[in-house]
């Protein structure tokens, strides 16, 4: 009995542990993904509500530094290097941090994002880049503070930040045009070595047309640049094509030049892969 008690109790108290209270968050966290030209950009924060209070200038003080938001970090995130003010913004994630005031605010993009609230420590070293921009009056108050993607061209956007009845925008250039010509050039380059070597590992390994496949190894066996060693792992997928093929003289040949080059870069897998297949391929 006392173990038929014990063993209840235990499920008991488990399922309590376990058991976790639902309530609606007082600032509920918010993620937006917008494509600026080609550029991805994520926003991510919680969002607190006026509530009949007054925020700027009472609720968030004019001339200190907010978090802008509410708890942990709000962050954006770019896809690519985009322009602020003139300065280059690496690609990556970063804190928003603001300082408003009533005639100007600074904002920040910061790289230091686990911070919950403003750093302790505040480090000029990680402020990305800073702005400053002038708050606009809006007709109509905003409820829950809301920070959006805006303006969006093929070029640019603005990140707007507004509460209650305050709005500023924080411009951003993207590099559409280099990004849109560099994949054109790509494409019309045509296929590069390595999408040959893949292919053609594709069409071996699946028992595909091993004929199609030594066109493909050959192609990139051939795109080696002037003065440069063909790879040693290029040169051993041919030999296996070569081999299954039934060119057994070719592959050894082919296994050969594979060899030397994994000898000479030292890489003992190849080598005792290559003696292994020109033993087997040499056997009458």
């Amino acid at each position: 009995m006392k173990r038929i008690i014990f063993v209840l109790a235990t499920i008991i108290a488990s399922y309590v542990l376990n058991a976790q209270v639902k309530t609606p968050q007082p600032s509920p966290k918010s993620t937006l993904t917008q494509i600026v030209g080609l550029t991805e950009v994520t926003l991510e924060y919680s969002r607190p509500s006026a509530k009949g209070r007054v925020v700027f200038g009472d609720l968030v003080p004019f001339g200190k530094l907010w978090r802008t938001g509410a708890n942990a970090n709000s962050t954006v995130s770019f896809s690519e290097d985009v322009v602020i003010n003139g300065t280059t913004l690496k690609k990556g994630k970063y804190a928003i941090f603001t300082t408003p005031k009533a005639d100007m605010w600074e904002v920040v993009f910061y790289t230091d994002t686990d911070n919950w609230g403003t750093p302790e420590n505040w480090d000029a070293n990680k402020v990305g880049v800073l702005v400053n921009v002038d708050p606009v009056a809006l007709n109509n108050a905003v409820e829950t503070f809301t920070i959006s993607v805006g303006n969006l061209t093929n070029d640019s956007a603005t990140i707007d930040i507004a509460w209650e009845k305050t709005m500023v925008s924080v411009k951003f250039d993207v590099p559409t045009q280099k990004a849109a010509l560099a994949s054109i050039e790509k494409v019309l380059a045509g296929p590069t070595a390595g999408d040959y070597f893949s292919s053609a590992q594709y069409l071996f390994q699946s028992n595909g047309d091993l004929n199609k496949a030594l066109e493909y190894i050959n192609k990139a066996t051939s795109m080696t640049k002037a003065g440069a060693d063909t790879p040693f792992w290029y040169l051993r997928q041919k030999s296996l094509i070569q081999a299954k093929l039934g060119d057994k003289t070719g592959a050894i040949a082919t296994a050969n030049l594979s060899l030397a080059g994994a000898t000479k870069a030292k890489n003992d897998d190849y080598v005792k892969m290559n003696n292994d297949s020109i033993k087997e391929w040499s056997k009458k």
